[in-house]
């Protein structure tokens, strides 16, 4: 497939559902090749790969538990075995870390597991992955973390969640300056509320929390993954060449 990311390869975490499997969606139809990651739901993430396949791109699925202290190795394991078939080199361009796992709860309800698989999951995971990625990234590529609004927001119902995005946030910070002398590009986005599984249980069937939301917003509506996917993308794209080590936040002008 043409466009803009034609001949680049792209790994997108959590990408079997919401903010990821709209990006991957994304990133297929604009020309690259991408590693579909899925946690569980072998199923989602198979039909993203055949969405992406219908629509003339090209997509593969990769499974691996970011809860686990080998999945990173998992994933690459995954990665390396399948790229061989769309790749002659096996190289990355774009690694957006969207995979992430939240427990609403207050300071005094969270429980010690809950607080522990959250750090795994959207601390550890995104780490390690770039750690031992870092030979696979080719020079001039792009990494995107998917952070959260929650990080200029006080939210006490999610603080631990909170807790992780600001420690991606540094991630971020730090490692465009470690890995700007190799041309990559390290930025984040900051969703807002966004129209996902996720938040399905007290948004998608409240009539009330979607009004609440769209008019704590400025643009007055609840976001969609996809309008998360397009910042992602032109972060992921050469138009952002000259970008590196930001936060972008993409709430529709949440709280301000």
């Amino acid at each position: 497939m043409s466009g803009q990311l034609a001949g680049k390869t792209a790994v997108v975490t959590g990408a079997s559902r919401g903010i990821g499997r709209a990006t991957a969606i994304r990133l297929a139809t604009q020309g690259a090749v991408v590693a579909v990651h899925y946690a569980s739901d072998g199923a989602a993430a198979h039909d993203v790969v055949d969405t992406v396949r219908a629509q003339g791109g090209t997509a593969f699925a990769v499974q691996a538990d970011f809860g686990a202290v080998d999945g990173p190795d998992r994933l690459w394991a995954g990665y390396d075995e399948r790229i061989k078939e769309f790749s002659a080199d096996g190289h990355v361009d774009i690694l957006v870390n969207n995979a992430a796992t939240s427990v609403r709860a207050t300071l005094e309800e969270t429980k010690i597991e809950d607080y522990e698989r959250m750090f795994a999951v959207n601390v550890r995971a995104p780490f390690f992955l770039i750690q031992k990625g870092l030979d696979r990234l080719r020079e001039g590529s792009a990494i995107v973390n998917v952070a959260s609004a929650v990080t200029r927001m006080a939210f006490p119902e999610v603080v631990a969640y909170g807790l992780t995005k600001g420690a991606l946030n540094t991630l971020t910070l730090t490692l465009a300056q470690e890995l700007g002398p190799r041309g990559i590009r390290v930025n984040a986005v900051s969703p807002g509320t966004v129209d996902t599984d996720v938040n399905a249980s007290w948004l998608r069937h409240d009539p009330q929390a979607q009004e609440f939301v769209s008019q704590e917003t400025a643009l007055r509506r609840v976001g969609r993954p996809d309008d998360i996917a397009k910042v992602i993308a032109y972060l992921a794209s050469d138009q952002a060449e000259w970008v590196t080590g930001q936060v972008v936040e993409a709430s529709g002008g949440a709280r301000l």
